[in-house]
């Protein structure tokens, strides 16, 4: 072996997924390449329809481009491009910009086709590669829709802040130095700051200038104490919902260890706002009657066919359902109140299931409760039972039907105090029976929607600490068997048939359910108190349950599946909900859909043994 042979093979040795693979199948890629000089002058020489390659880059940069002109990925060293044409046999429609001259080995479609059917590792990485890039480049042509952005990218200038003990007078300079209508009130040292409360340009009209206060007082006799805030990965998306559900034009931001990062306005966010269905959310929360929240929810499945198509991450899809649940749910329980006057005590309105998760479909029913506190009298509890009879039943008027289960705050086993709601959860967590079981799956995904924050802040302090024994989590990881992904034998794939015998796959409970139910099976194995499948996910990255790729493969096959799902439910194929016809998929897309469930199946058995076992 020439010192030219072994340096290419030691290059490709080092890539995925000759890395995970075999030396043999490096040897065998090194053996059948064709080393090609890429540049400006000859790029439209090699991507043709009619001899599909796979390229792998060694040097240079090369962009991909669609053929709207849309640039789709920058590819350098190490990474591959070519083989969506290898895989389903399509016309090859993107092409290639030479950045920087490139050298390129080129592996021609019978050799490609041959690790294919000789390695089914190697199959799953292209096949994979190619589903990220169909999901990331799909909606290409929309990235700038300005929701699906994180809060990280409007922060153009470091935090302002001032210590509580701060005067007013230097409040309002400080304001004006800086040029901005709001202060962050910060405690500690430096690089341990923690954010404690916020004045902005209204506080000092309403509270100093219109009650005639000294400014020379503190700023902590007239800061907002303990502010709403929002951490700098969120989605834009999330901090619109959130100023519009308290009502509130200033927005704290965080990083993940609590330090204060800067301020979002409503400003801020006006900037970038264009049409969208956010702004359904706030006329909901403006709604003056019953009537508009009825007509506003009638607007949700067109406004969500347009926007179902402008983004990259599907789950934003069920924040904006699960939102304008919140948002309908809140403005009702106003409405209420308007109508029978104040609550008579705290009271928490909480949510359960898909909702809880933020993941609601346009098909999801009500899953709610009200959480009060103990030892209330008959009139207080006569108040609250009209509440949920009120809201659920406007809920429902407003398309979000009833649960079939009848977990509805409207049931008075859903609507208990503190006492009661622990004892409920007690007794499930020392009995694992399967109706027991089925209970945890559904009230272990819990939110909070609006009411008493410190009341919900109670609960869910008491919930941590209630620890299930091995025999809980064994029972919980044998549920994970009842259900079964459907793939049989040769990895074909399992239809089901309706009275019409329509041929059909239930994504959602073949598929979404089992990836949920492990999710939630490790997270309370780790007592992580996130509701949402994908925040559970990112948790646990931080624990030693799951290794980073099986993180990685849960996320990838929840987010494909439900794609799939979201989109059988906008095309509306006359299936039962949830469903698809996997013949009305291409070759490609039932090899991605085997892959998924084959991924769900493994981390299915997986879990199932660790826990049978007592082995985490």
């Amino acid at each position: 072996m020439n010192a030219q042979h072994q340096d290419i093979l030691d290059f490709v040795a080092q890539q995925a997924p000759f890395n995970a693979l075999p030396d043999s199948t490096s040897d065998y890629f090194c053996h059948h390449l064709e080393v090609i000089y890429v540049t400006r002058e000859n790029q439209h020489l090699w991507l043709d329809s009619a001899h599909p390659k796979l390229f792998l880059i060694r040097s240079g940069v090369v962009e991909l481009v669609s053929p709207d002109g849309d640039a789709i990925a920058r590819l350098t060293s190490g990474d591959y491009f070519g083989y969506p044409s290898l895989l389903s046999g399509e016309a090859i429609k993107n092409r290639i910009e030479v950045k920087q001259e490139a050298l390129v080995y080129v592996l021609n479609q019978q050799d490609f086709d041959y690790l294919r059917r000789e390695y089914k590792a190697f199959e799953q990485y292209f096949v994979r590669a190619h589903s990220n890039r169909l999901l990331s480049t799909k909606f290409q042509h929309h990235s700038d829709s300005w929701s699906e952005r994180k809060i990280a990218d409007l922060m153009t200038r470091q935090p302002v802040t001032l210590t509580p003990e701060a005067t007013i007078h230097t409040c309002a300079q400080t304001m004006s130095d800086h040029r901005v209508s709001s202060i962050m009130v910060v405690q500690g040292q430096p690089m341990e700051q923690r954010l404690i409360g916020v004045v902005t340009d209204r506080d000092l009209r309403s509270r100093v200038l219109a009650k005639g206060v000294d400014p020379q007082q503190s700023i902590s006799e007239i800061m907002t104490n303990n502010p709403k805030y929002i951490f700098e990965n969120n989605r834009v998306f999330s901090a619109m919902h959130l100023m519009l559900k308290h009502n509130i034009h200033h927005l704290p931001v965080l990083n993940e260890h609590h330090q204060p990062m800067g301020m979002v306005t409503s400003t801020d966010l006006l900037r970038q706002q264009k049409s969208d269905p956010v702004q359904l959310i706030g006329r909901i929360y403006k709604a003056s009657g019953i009537a508009d929240l009825k007509r506003y929810a009638q607007e949700v499945p067109e406004l969500l066919d347009g926007f179902a198509y402008h983004i990259d991450d599907i789950s934003l899809i069920g924040k904006l359902l699960s939102g304008i649940s919140d948002a309908l749910t809140t403005r009702l329980i106003q409405l209420f109140q308007q109508q029978h006057g104040d609550a008579p005590t705290r009271f928490s309105w909480i949510c359960f299931g898909s909702q809880a998760r933020e993941e609601q479909t346009l098909h999801s029913d009500q899953d709610n409760g009200l959480l009060l506190p103990n030892d209330l009298t008959p009139e207080q509890m006569e108040y609250f039972k009209r509440m949920g009879e009120f809201v659920c039943e406007q809920l429902d008027v407003c398309g979000i039907v009833r649960c079939p289960g009848n977990i509805m705050a409207s049931n008075e086993q859903c609507r208990l105090t503190l006492k009661d709601w622990l004892a409920k959860f007690s007794k499930w967590l020392a009995t694992p029976t399967p109706e027991a079981m089925l209970n945890c799956k559904i009230f272990f995904d819990l939110r909070f929607i609006t009411g008493s924050s410190d009341l919900f802040a109670d609960f869910s302090e008491a919930l941590s600490a209630l620890k299930p024994d091995q025999l809980f989590y064994r029972a919980l990881a044998s549920e994970l068997n009842l259900n079964s992904v459907p793939i049989g034998l040769f990895n074909q794939l399992k239809t089901e048939a309706d009275e019409q015998h329509h041929k059909f796959i239930d994504l959602k409970r073949r598929g979404i359910v089992i990836i949920n139910d492990i999710v939630r099976l490790y997270a309370l194995q780790a007592n992580i108190r996130y509701a949402s499948t994908l925040e559970r996910l990112d948790a646990l990255t931080k624990t030693q349950f799951l290794s980073k790729k099986d993180i990685f493969d849960l996320k990838d096959c929840w987010r494909y599946l439900t794609q799939l799902r979201l989109h059988a439910q906008l095309d509306s194929e006359q299936l039962p909900s949830n469903c698809i016809n996997p013949d009305r998929l291409t070759s490609l897309e039932r090899h991605q859909l085997k892959e998924a469930f084959y991924l769900v199946r493994q981390a299915q058995q997986a879990a199932s043994f660790k826990f049978a076992r007592g082995s985490l």
